[in-house]
Parts: C-alpha cells; structure tokens; sequence
C-alpha cells in the first residue's frame, strides 16, 4: 500500500456490514492484522502515532482499548478510522486519548485571591 494514499482513497480491503443499533450500517474494512500498523499509519492524523499494543481512552464510549482493536469504516466517500465501541457510541479517531495524556485540572487557588484585602490596588468595583 502506498504511504501517502488519502483518506478519500478507498482502501484495498474487502468490507462486511458494520450494523448500528437503530438498524442502519456502513461498510467496515476486514484489514489483516499485519497490516494494521500500516493502515494506522495512514489514517492517523496526529503525531506521535501510537503503538498497536497502546491503551487509549474513547471519550465518548466512556471505555478504554487496545489501539490494534481499531476499526476502518467507509462512509461519505472517505475512511474513517473509528474505536472497537463505534456503534454503539460514535467514537472516532478524534476521540480517543493515550491514557498517559490525562492532565491534571485541579489547581490550587493562589491566596491572593482567597484574601479580598490583597487584591489589586488598580482594580475599582463596580
């Protein structure tokens, strides 16, 4: 396969029915494990691409998987590269995270805005 085939490049594998719950299917690529590394490496639109043994989280299936479990729809003219939970959440590519990549929201509140008589001497009230 060629490295720089697009996405809107059918890719050249046969396909099955990938049906939803609400009855309605697109076509799934049935891609040979050997060569998923190369599939992914085309479809992937972020760097670092990830490993096939890497875990990564899907946001919207709530769910983490094994990137090899990855799946290959063909929809609107174009490959979508979709996690294992697609059906049933919609989850793509787009919306998986390394599971490395969480980062902390927290913080802690500096104490100069804890303490009104601190604040700055520029800012007036309303």
């Amino acid at each position: 396969m060629d490295d720089e085939m697009a996405i809107e490049d059918k890719l050249p594998y046969p396909t099955r029915p990938l049906v939803f719950p609400d009855g309605t299917s697109v076509e799934e690529f049935v891609i040979p494990d050997e060569d998923k590394e190369i599939v992914l490496a085309q479809l992937y639109p972020f760097s670092p691409i990830p490993k096939l043994i890497d875990i990564v989280y899907d946001l919207h299936a709530d769910k983490t998987f094994v990137v090899k479990d990855f799946r290959v729809t063909w929809e609107h003219g174009m490959n979508y590269l979709v996690s294992p939970y697609y059906p049933e959440s919609g989850g793509t590519v787009i919306d998986w995270m390394d599971e490395n990549a969480w980062v902390d929201d927290e913080f802690e509140e500096s104490e100069e805005f804890d303490d009104p008589d601190k604040l700055d001497d520029n800012i007036s009230p309303l």
